[in-house]
């Protein structure tokens, strides 16, 4: 069974920082890519960042390029979201999701987020 379990999130100040971690159980992940999305209350959810298992190439939505940077450490299993500089307006719940690499389209497989607030 696919697990996934996103933590590190919390209260930060706007200006701070917060590393995210989804750590990824149940299969083997190499063919797949790792996504990072955010939902605000009362908005839609919001494309973050993805990365593939096996290159590591990553890709940015608009709004974090420059200040959010993705990462994965295979032997544990594990993708990050560095995030700096962070805003009021990022206050979100934070989810990872993986899906094969090669189909286009929705994610397959989700966590069920970590809160993130940032004070103003």
């Amino acid at each position: 069974q696919v697990q996934l379990v996103e933590s590190g999130g919390g209260l930060v100040q706007a200006g701070g920082s917060l590393r995210l971690s989804c750590a990824a159980s149940g299969r083997t992940f190499s063919s797949y890519c790792m996504g990072w999305f955010r939902q605000a209350p009362g908005k839609e959810r919001e494309f973050l960042a993805r990365i593939s298992w096996n290159t590591g190439r990553n890709f940015y939505g608009d709004p974090v390029k420059g200040r959010f940077t993705i990462s994965r450490d295979n032997a544990k299993n594990t993708v990050y979201l560095q995030m700096n500089s962070l805003k009021a307006e990022n206050t979100a719940v934070y989810y990872c999701a993986a899906k094969l690499c090669v189909i286009a389209g929705a994610y397959d497989y989700w966590g069920k987020g970590t809160q993130v607030t940032v004070s103003s």
